[in-house]
């Protein structure tokens, strides 16, 4: 932990939730936490291995990983 009021340290997981905003849960109208607890796992399990981006050349999170230790 740095010191207090380090913006960086927020700033991976800040961009996270962003986007599991943007891309899940203003789709839909959740009733109850057992749904929202479905749509996050699935969410999360496509974000890791089906969601693609530049950042990554193109690669999934875990397909990104998997090359980076393959080198």
């Amino acid at each position: 932990m740095s010191r207090k009021g380090n913006c960086h340290d927020n700033a991976p997981i800040e961009n996270f939730f962003s986007l599991l905003k943007r891309e899940c849960l203003n789709q839909y109208k959740i009733q109850n936490l057992t749904e929202l607890g479905g749509i996050l796992k699935s969410y999360i399990k496509w974000f890791n291995n089906d969601r693609t981006s530049m950042k990554t050349k193109g690669l999934s999170p875990v397909g990104y990983r998997n090359q980076t230790l393959i080198a």
